[in-house]
């Protein structure tokens, strides 16, 4: 297991337990994890604290030199917002945890020249499943249904 996946997945876990949407991300610049996020929206009552923003968020101001290092890695494909921020931004890499769960708008951002790599992981697969069967009426919401 990629350890900044794993990463990624202990954000989604830490979601869970606070009871939102269990969706982790993390951003990695040089090997390093730089900052850490989960989907918000339930905890905050946010309408933009995916788990990617948040990480965003948390990263606080870079550069643009430090973007173009970076990866960021998520439990779940990224939604158009999301994607949008990591086009708006530069970010090169993009590793994606699995996308049957929800597939963003993946060939749009591969098309525009970022990386996106699809690890399909059981785990980062399963959790959704679980929380889905348990809470339907919250994933609807997250994802503007």
């Amino acid at each position: 297991m990629d350890k900044f996946l794993q990463a990624a997945i202990d954000e989604a876990k830490q979601g869970l337990a606070e009871g939102g949407i269990p969706i982790g991300s993390v951003l990695v610049i040089d090997d390093e994890i730089v900052a850490r996020g989960h989907n918000q929206r339930v905890q905050k009552g946010s309408c933009v604290l995916h788990a990617e923003m948040d990480c965003f968020e948390n990263a606080g101001r870079l550069s643009a030199a430090d973007y173009k290092r970076a990866t960021l890695y998520s439990t779940l494909s990224p939604c158009d917002m999301c994607s949008g921020t990591v086009l708006l931004y530069g970010i090169p890499k993009v590793i994606v945890g699995e996308n049957r769960t929800f597939k963003g708008p993946e060939e749009y951002v591969r098309s525009r020249g970022v990386e996106l790599t699809l690890v399909d992981d059981a785990e980062c697969y399963q959790i959704m499943q679980d929380f889905i069967a348990a809470k339907p009426e919250l994933w609807n919401e997250d994802i503007g249904e």
